[in-house]
């Protein structure tokens, strides 16, 4: 009967550890997104993507500086 145990051990250490790995990740997507386009509200992680960003959306505009 051991291995009856040990099977129900191992899929009860599964669960575990899928349930601590399954989760939304939009807590992380939150504080990922920083920076957001003024014309379109995308949001992007850092003023590099909004350079690019602005350069392939938005081409007849200037990208906002850094400070705002």
């Amino acid at each position: 009967m051991t291995r009856g145990k040990q099977k129900i051990e191992a899929q009860r250490r599964n669960a575990e550890k899928n349930q601590k790995s399954k989760g939304s990740q939009l807590e992380a997507r939150v504080v990922a997104l920083k920076v957001s386009c003024p014309i379109c509200k995308t949001q992007l992680a850092n003023q590099n993507q909004l350079g690019d960003h602005y350069a392939s959306k938005h081409p007849k505009d200037k990208p906002p500086s850094e400070s705002s």
